[in-house]
């Protein structure tokens, strides 16, 4: 049976560079950081004190104001994604009321879920007993909530539910989104991931990891991928949604298609709870996975968005996994790491790099990984675009997300070909 064809004709970011995907793209294109000192809270006793905070953030119109004011900020986060998913994809009102929506379905995860409705909610229990606790306590912590109401707003009653593994989620999600497209319960899918913890208790949990980096004199130099100096990740926030189609209902409606999902892998190390396997045999194997599902060969890449998170441990992993896998053609294939911009947005992160990665694909400009001024002994002839943006005509792309647990998963991407 022929394997339908899926396209990307629409995304949607919140991102501590704003909720326009053009200017998401021109900032990380100018090598910009989006890491500041932390003031959302007191943090002056933390070892870490900065992350990618999203600052200055306002949902308009794509939210209730009532329910805005009362819903966690990742549920804020990824309906308003999803929403300018849909207007990225010439979805307006008019156009939205000409979809079968019974055939339209989401599939948005998080990390971590409600974390500031959490955190409120146990010391209003401590401070003020169980009586004083809101009864949408549950409804706004629980990680499927973000797509439940988006949904709700749309109409859309296909689909729908959340995956929650750890960094990887939202390439989960994408995958799982396709995978609905493809076994013909769905013609569209919106699907990433949105995630909100910097928040007192998310930061002391990583803190106590001791997973961050602690360059509090240079925040905006912590996050620093592949680089001998590197000491831990910086955490992020925010959102990352995709808008999937068949090609066929994509051609139908006149969408813009942005580029061709060809595929896609997961799979777990089964090796320990935070590190990875540092042969990267888990992730190695994910890759070709994901090559084998797309049924293309490992010569046509030339270009991945990779995980590289700036920890010690996982980014040579994933070096050893890309050696391991392609070999000499591996000294073809140009990488970068978002992550050096905007943080590790944890189970968003997926989301916002495959917008990034769909974005390299269209204008043919590869990012920079910033802060790369000594690099890892480790890391060879790879060219990891240093500090400044490269055009690059890309033919074929694979995003990487790995998280806690050993979980592991990579997308492949195309430009469309008719």
């Amino acid at each position: 049976m022929k394997k339908k064809r899926i396209v990307v004709t629409g995304m949607g970011v919140v991102s501590c560079f704003g909720t326009d995907v053009e200017l998401f793209y021109q900032q990380l294109l100018a090598g910009k950081s989006g890491i500041v000192p932390i003031e959302e809270f007191p943090c002056s006793d933390f070892p870490t004190r900065f992350a990618g905070a999203i600052r200055g953030f306002d949902p308009g119109d794509y939210i209730d104001k009532k329910q805005a004011r009362r819903v966690d900020p990742f549920i804020r986060y990824a309906m308003v994604a999803g929403k300018k998913a849909l207007e990225y994809g010439r979805l307006d009102a008019d156009a939205l009321l000409a979809l079968n929506k019974r055939r339209c379905g989401i599939i948005i995860g998080s990390g971590m879920g409600g974390m500031s409705i959490f955190h409120d909610g146990v010391e209003t229990l401590i401070q003020k007993g169980f009586r004083r606790l809101t009864p949408f306590f549950v409804p706004y912590i629980i990680t499927n909530m973000g797509g439940a109401l988006l949904a709700i707003d749309l109409g859309f009653s296909g689909p729908n539910y959340s995956i929650s593994t750890a960094c990887a989620t939202s390439n989960y999600c994408i995958q799982a989104a396709a995978q609905q497209i493809q076994q013909g319960n769905a013609d569209l899918m919106l699907c990433g991931g949105a995630e909100a913890s910097i928040t007192p208790i998310g930061l002391a949990g990583f803190v106590a990891c001791r997973a961050l980096s602690t360059r509090n004199d240079a925040p905006q130099q912590a996050s620093r991928p592949w680089d001998q100096a590197r000491d831990g990740f910086v955490m992020g926030e925010g959102a990352g949604v995709l808008l999937l189609e068949s090609l066929e209902h994509a051609q139908e409606r006149g969408a813009p298609i942005y580029a061709e999902y060809l595929g896609g892998s997961i799979n777990c190390d089964a090796y320990h709870m935070t590190d990875p396997m540092g042969d990267g045999a888990g992730v190695a194997l994910c890759m070709e996975e994901a090559l084998k599902h797309a049924g293309v060969e490992k010569e046509l890449v030339n270009y991945i968005n990779a995980h590289a998170t700036s920890t010690i441990v996982g980014d040579m992993c994933e070096i050893n996994a890309i050696r391991s896998v392609f070999g000499p053609h591996a000294k073809n294939i140009k990488l970068n790491g978002t992550k050096s911009m905007i943080g590790h947005c944890l189970g968003a992160a997926g989301g916002l790099e495959a917008v990034a990665t769909i974005m390299a694909i269209r204008t043919g400009k590869l990012h920079p990984t910033i802060n790369f001024e000594n690099p890892d002994p480790a890391l060879g002839d790879f060219d990891v675009i240093p500090n400044v943006m490269k055009e690059h005509k890309i033919d074929l792309a694979l995003s990487n997300s790995f998280g806690f647990g050993g979980h592991n998963s990579t997308l492949v991407f195309a430009p469309f070909r008719s």
